[in-house]
Formats: structure tokens, C-alpha cells, sequence
């Protein structure tokens, strides 16, 4: 796995190699995998739902994947939150009798230009657009939501502050799958979007309540990387615990600043495992810069 390359991809304008791959999980859903945020899929006689959609080069060969799964209409969009690898399908992939469903947060957001810290880390812009009508969410929640389409119970629920503010985790009772946006990465340090309302404290909380309504058997669609399970998580929640705990110590309450903090490399025990996609002194930052009491520091490459 390397999710660095959708990112590369994207610097250079070039995301005409990129091929969609179709995972069948469970019951009605699917996931599909390209660049950017992993997309699922429910499909039966009640039409298509799908949750997130990657990036606007993208999505003629995400109709396609769809068509391939389905050829009933595309009946509901749901992004996971606003960033615009899981947003920028939108207005594409919005067609006649097509719905845009999210969190309040995320059409907050969407609505209005935002600076986002986060992205230099990456090399990208910090300066984000708002985005056009047609990419908009039209329905949106402040808690949760259920659907009932194709055979299943579709339950929605809102973590607050985690990855960012508007974070949802999508959970198909019947088919005992979960979508779990980017408050799960697979294999790698977490991304935790500090200036979008993100937090160390609310990500692990997050991971904690969707521990708490998962079973061994369940499947879990992570925001990137491949596809996981309770354990798979459990074991990422356990690093992230551990990790933002050596993090505090080593700033001693706010004493110490970032470049300290950093110097003092206090993930050296996890980074040769979990350092695949962010960088140790991203993730240190990002965690440094969501704890109680710490003196934010600029964002690092």
C-alpha cells in the first residue's frame, strides 16, 4: 500500500493512470478503490447509494465502475466530510434525481472558502474554494440518520472533532459493513485536521464508539488503505493511544514547543510501521497542535 501516489498523482494534474478496483464486501455493498478517498457502494432495486466519490478527474471511470455494479440510477451521494478527496466527484456525479447528503458541517464548509494548514504539509495549496451549488449537500444532519434502501439498515451517526468537525461513520446493519471515512486509515498514521475543527482526543473517542458497535465479523471500509476489521482498527486504535500519550509527555503540558517536541522524536517506537503515508513530524504536529494546552505550531513537511 502506498497512499502517497494518489497524492503525487494529484500535484502533477495526472490522474489518467489511475484505475478503479471493485472489491465486493458484503450484502449489497462494494468498495471501489482509485485515488483519493475509498468509495462505497450500495446497489439493489432501490437504486445506488454510494459514499464519497475521490476526485472530479475521476469520475467518468467511477460511473463506470458503478454501471459495472449496477444500472439502476445513482440515487444518493453521502460524503464521509468535506476534504476534497472524498468531496470533489460531487458535482460530476450529481445527476437528475441524485441527492448530496452530509453532516452540517461539511456543507459549512463547502459552502465558503477555506484555509487549510493541513495541506501544505502535503505540498498543495492551503487555499480551498468554495465549492459550486451543484456540489453541495442538500440534506443534511446534525446527529444522525438512518436510510432503509436495498434490504438494509443503513445507520449514520456524527463523531464530533475527530478527523474533522463533520465527520460521519456509516454502519449497513444487514450486511454488517462500515464506512468508516478518514476517522480509519488502514496501516498508517492518522490524518487529523487540526484547523477543521480535528482532534487527537475526538479521533480516538471516535474509534472507540465504533469499536463499541462492531463485531469480529465485520467489515470495515476504511477512508484509504485496504479493507479492514475490528482488529485491524483495534490495533491502530492502540498505536494512536499510545502515540499521542508519549506526544503529551514530551510536551510537558505546553512547556515545550513544536519544534521540541519534534527533536525529541517521541513515535520513534511506531514510525518504522506506521509512518507509510505522514510523515512522523506531520503526525507529531498534528497531534501536538489538537492536545489541550499546546501553543500550535506551523505545519511540517
Amino acid at each position: 500500500m502506498n497512499l502517497l501516489i494518489p497524492i503525487l498523482l494529484l500535484q502533477m494534474g495526472d490522474l489518467s493512470k489511475v484505475q478503479i478496483k471493485t472489491t465486493k464486501v458484503a450484502g449489497s455493498v462494494s468498495m471501489l478503490e482509485g485515488a483519493g478517498g475509498n468509495i462505497g457502494v450500495t446497489a439493489g432495486a432501490d437504486g445506488v447509494f454510494i459514499i464519497d466519490d475521490e476526485f472530479a478527474p475521476l469520475a467518468p471511470k467511477i460511473k463506470a465502475a458503478i454501471a459495472a455494479i449496477s444500472k439502476q440510477p445513482l440515487k444518493f451521494i453521502f460524503n464521509t466530510h468535506w476534504h476534497g478527496d472524498h468531496t470533489g466527484g460531487n458535482e460530476a456525479l450529481n445527476g437528475t434525481g441524485t441527492l448530496i447528503v452530509a453532516h452540517d458541517n461539511v456543507r459549512k464548509r463547502m459552502s465558503v472558502a477555506q484555509t487549510m494548514e493541513l495541506a501544505k504539509m502535503f505540498g498543495m495549496p492551503g487555499e480551498v474554494p468554495a465549492s459550486p451549488p451543484k456540489a453541495l449537500p442538500v440534506i443534511t444532519f446534525s446527529d444522525e440518520v438512518t436510510f432503509h434502501l436495498n434490504g438494509d439498515e443503513i445507520h449514520v451517526f456524527h463523531v464530533a472533532n475527530a478527523h474533522t468537525d463533520g465527520d460521519a461513520i456509516i454502519h449497513f446493519k444487514t450486511a454488517n459493513v462500515v464506512h468508516a471515512g478518514d476517522v480509519f486509515i488502514n496501516g498508517a498514521y492518522p490524518v487529523i485536521d487540526y484547523g477543521s475543527g480535528g482532534s487527537v482526543d475526538g479521533y480516538i473517542a471516535a474509534q472507540e464508539k465504533l469499536l463499541s458497535i462492531i463485531d469480529d465479523n465485520t467489515k470495515i471500509i476504511p477512508g484509504h488503505g485496504q479493507l479492514g476489521d475490528k482488529a485491524a482498527l483495534k490495533k491502530t486504535h492502540d498505536m494512536i493511544v499510545a502515540a499521542r500519550a508519549a506526544i503529551a509527555k514530551a510536551g510537558q503540558g505546553g512547556k515545550k514547543t513544536l519544534d521540541q517536541v519534534i527533536a525529541a522524536k517521541p513515535t520513534a517506537e511506531w514510525d518504522a510501521q506506521w509512518a507509510t503515508f505522514i510523515k512522523p513530524e506531520m503526525f507529531i504536529t498534528m497531534v501536538y497542535n489538537s492536545l489541550p494546552k499546546a501553543k500550535p505550531g506551523k505545519a511540517h513537511k
